[in-house]
């Protein structure tokens, strides 16, 4: 099985937030960031794997920021380990104000995939080679945290 680095893999996904997609407040509706949140995850765990991928927890999630109706989402998902058949992703979310170009930081969250073959039962994935410092620190956080579980 060929080995994959983060970078190989990594996706970015924009959104503009329109009425539909906010509250009462004109802000994003958070239900409507998760879902875009899960797509990202399964893209990067998809194109990691070349299989299709189920959702098996988002482990955590942050609302720092809000995101305004008329701003863009930008979500930028990597990932962080490869296990045998899952795969743990951090994404990333941002909301540009594009009158202003300013960019916020609004979200973070870690998710965690598993590939499924034809028959919908977990699938080995290939090994993951982090590159950079960070990649080896992620990498080597979630080695720690799955060695609790």
């Amino acid at each position: 099985m060929e080995v994959k680095t983060p970078s190989q893999t990594e996706i970015t996904m924009s959104e503009l937030v329109l009425p539909n997609d906010t509250n009462l407040l004109g802000n994003l509706v958070g239900g409507r960031l998760m879902y875009w949140i899960d797509i990202a995850g399964a893209l990067v765990a998809s194109r990691h794997s070349n299989k299709v991928v189920a959702t098996v927890s988002i482990d955590n999630i942050t609302f720092k920021h809000p995101v305004r109706m008329g701003e863009m989402v930008i979500i930028k998902a990597k990932m962080l380990y490869a296990g045998r058949t899952s795969m743990s992703i951090s994404i990333r979310v941002y909301a540009e104000n594009l009158k202003t170009g300013s960019t916020t930081l609004t979200n973070k969250a870690r998710m965690v995939f598993v590939a499924l073959d034809e028959n919908g039962n977990p699938s080995p994935v290939p090994p993951l080679l982090p590159e950079t410092n960070e990649e080896k620190a992620d990498f080597e956080k979630e080695c720690s945290i799955r060695s609790k579980k």
